[in-house]
C-alpha cells in the first residue's frame, strides 16, 4: 500500500481535498467502467426470460431427441463420434484463420507474391489497372483475403472434412434448404423491429463511427462501398453455414438444446476486439439466431437478420462520420 502511495505526486494529495474534484472524478471514473463491465449481465438477466419464452417448445424438442438418440447409441453399444470431429475441426479452422486469415498476412505474404505474377501489369495504374490497382485499393484487397478465408474456413474445409468422415450425412440437412423461410418471414421482421432501434440508439455513440465500416474507404466511392458490403454479406453468410448449419445439425443429436449454448462460446470469442458491449451482445445473438435456425431448420433467417444489421450499421456510421460515397469511382 506504501508503494502504491509513494507513486503519488504531494501536490496531488494536497489538492485531493474537499473542495477538489479529483477524488470525484477518480471514484466516477471506477463507477463508470464497473457499470459498463456489468452492463451485459443485467441485459443477460432482462432477456434471458423472453429467450426461454419464445424458444422453450424448441429447446424442449431438442432435448428430448439427443435423449432418445443417447439412449440407442448406449444400447446398440456404440460411440458418437459426431462431437469430437467437430470440436477439432473448429480448432483448426479457427486457429488457421487466426495465424493465415488476417490483413497482416496479406500484407506480408501475398501482396508481395501479387507484385510478382506474370500479370502483374494488371495491377498497375493506367488501363484496367485503376480499377484493380494494388496500391489504390491496398485495404480493399486485404479485408478481401480476409473475407475468402473466412469463406474458405467456415464451409468449404468444415463441408468438405465432414462428408469425407460421415459420408451418408446429407450437407443440405444442415439448414441449408430453403423450404418454410416464407412461413417463418414474421420472426425475421419481428427481429429487426427489436434490433434496428438498438442499432440506431448505439449509432450516435463517439466509438461507433470510428469502428464501422471495417473498410474505412467506403465513402471514397460507390463501387468500394457495393464491393466491400458485398465480401462483407458473403463472409457473414459463410459464419451462418458454420455455426448455426454445421455447428447445430453437427451437435443437436447429441447435447440437444446445450448445442446452442456450446456454439456460443467460439461465437462469441470470434467477437473479441470488438468494442466490449458488442463482444458481450453476440451470446445474446448467438442464442436467438442458434434457436431460431433449430426452429426452422433453416439459417437464412438468421442470415437475413444478420446482414440487415451489419449494412444498417455501416450506413448509420458512415452518415454519422465519413458521409457516403458521391462518386461512382474514385478519382485518380
Amino acid at each position: 500500500m506504501n508503494a502504491l502511495f509513494a507513486h503519488v505526486r504531494p501536490e496531488l494529495v494536497l489538492a485531493a481535498g474537499p473542495r477538489s474534484s479529483f477524488g470525484l472524478e477518480l471514484v466516477s471514473g471506477a463507477w463508470g467502467v464497473a457499470l459498463k463491465a456489468l452492463l451485459p449481465v443485467a441485459g443477460y438477466l432482462l432477456v434471458a426470460p423472453v429467450l426461454w419464452w419464445f424458444f422453450r417448445r424448441t429447446w424442449a424438442a431438442l432435448d428430448a431427441a439427443a435423449a432418445e438418440h443417447q439412449q440407442a447409441v448406449r444400447a446398440a453399444g456404440r460411440y458418437d463420434p459426431r462431437p469430437p470431429v467437430l470440436f477439432a475441426i473448429t480448432a483448426l479452422v479457427l486457429t488457421l484463420q487466426e495465424y493465415y486469415g488476417g490483413r497482416d498476412f496479406y500484407y506480408f505474404h501475398i501482396r508481395p507474391l501479387l507484385r510478382q505474377m506474370e500479370l502483374a501489369q494488371l495491377f498497375q495504374p493506367g488501363g484496367l489497372g485503376q480499377l484493380v490497382d494494388l496500391s489504390l485499393y491496398s485495404d480493399l484487397y486485404a479485408y478481401a483475403w480476409w473475407a475468402l478465408t473466412r469463406i474458405v474456413g467456415y464451409v468449404f474445409v468444415p463441408l468438405a472434412i465432414w462428408k469425407l468422415v460421415f459420408r451418408r450425412d446429407r450437407l443440405l440437412d444442415m439448414g441449408l434448404r430453403t423450404r418454410g423461410l416464407r412461413r417463418h418471414a414474421w420472426i425475421y421482421g419481428l427481429c429487426l423491429l427489436i434490433v434496428v432501434p438498438l442499432v440506431v440508439l448505439v449509432s450516435f455513440t463517439p466509438d461507433f463511427a470510428n469502428y464501422y465500416p471495417f473498410y474505412k474507404n467506403c465513402s471514397r466511392s460507390w463501387m468500394e462501398l457495393f464491393v466491400w458490403e458485398g465480401m462483407y454479406c458473403a463472409q457473414f453468410l459463410a459464419l451462418e453455414i458454420f455455426f448455426r448449419g454445421f455447428w447445430l445439425s453437427a451437435l443437436r443429436q447429441t447435447l440437444g438444446s446445450g448445442a446452442i449454448f456450446a456454439m456460443c462460446v467460439p461465437y462469441v470469442m470470434i467477437h473479441y476486439g470488438k468494442p466490449y458491449l458488442e463482444a458481450s451482445a453476440a451470446l445474446v445473438a448467438g442464442v436467438a439466431l442458434g434457436s431460431l435456425a433449430m426452429m426452422t431448420r433453416s439459417i437464412y433467417s438468421g442470415f437475413l437478420v444478420h446482414i440487415s444489421v451489419a449494412i444498417l450499421m455501416d450506413f448509420l456510421a458512415l452518415l454519422h462520420g465519413r458521409g457516403l460515397p458521391t462518386v461512382l469511382l474514385p478519382r485518380f
